[in-house]
């Protein structure tokens, strides 16, 4: 086995819970954040991970959509309903279709079995940076306003119309850094290492499919309203108000 990567060697701290029923794997995956520095607990049951969220109340939730008991999508369903703790799915190759709804429904990333643990953990430790970088714009107290879009920064919360609408912290952080360049094209490159980390590897076409929930719940209170145009080639932006 080959020696660690520099970026494994950076120790943060944060609760990961781990739902895989593949024991050694989930052994291994549990090992190698224990050795970056997360405090990690294990379960391989679907139907107990609702519970144990709620319990622990992790940072992160590493979720297998193979599960017994409770499948990982329904996981994800409820889980998400009352936290906006990250999300990152374990899926098959080949299960195009359970990534793309998994992400519709509330989770924020998706890792493809087989994997190299190290890229997994340098997921992790990218998502455990993200909070310093959102918090110095909420340490400003900034609200930003875009027609009948409202984002306050300290409250972390989003109104359409004096509406609020509920969104995960990922589509949050997407629709910040959008309003941050109202009217300005950001590329799809951009929003992944504004929101998702410089060192994030992966396909940026996950952006596409949060836009697109994104999306939905802004125009919900809306009927008919649009708020962000594609950009053919390039990214998003705010559309013109």
């Amino acid at each position: 086995m080959t020696n660690p990567s520099p970026a494994l060697n950076e120790t943060l701290s944060g609760r990961v819970l781990i739902v895989e029923d593949e024991r050694p794997l989930a052994r291994m995956i549990s090992l190698y954040l224990s050795k970056a520095g997360f405090d990690t607990t294990t379960i391989h049951d679907g139907a107990a991970a609702p519970d144990k969220v709620a319990h622990l109340r992790p940072d992160v939730v590493i979720l297998d959509l193979g599960l017994p008991g409770l499948d990982g999508l329904e996981v994800c369903k409820r889980i998400r309903a009352f936290t906006d703790c990250y999300i990152l799915m374990l899926t098959a190759r080949g299960s195009e279709r359970d990534r793309i709804t998994g992400l519709e429904i509330g989770a924020d990333d998706y890792i493809t079995k087989p994997f190299n643990i190290r890229e997994l953990v340098i997921r992790i430790q990218s998502v455990m940076r993200r909070p310093r970088k959102i918090d110095e714009t909420i340490q400003n107290g900034l609200t930003l306003t875009y027609g009948h879009i409202e984002l306050d920064t300290l409250a972390h919360e989003v109104t359409v119309k004096g509406v609020g609408v509920t969104l995960t912290r990922t589509e949050f952080e997407l629709l910040q850094a959008l309003m941050h360049k109202p009217g300005e094209a950001v590329s799809r490159r951009d929003l992944v290492s504004q929101v998702w980390d410089t060192t994030w590897v992966g396909d940026e076409r996950i952006v596409d499919v949060h836009i697109g929930n994104l999306r939905r719940k802004l125009e919900a209170p809306a009927p008919g309203s649009h708020f962000i145009d594609t950009i053919r080639g390039v990214g998003y932006r705010m559309a013109f108000k």
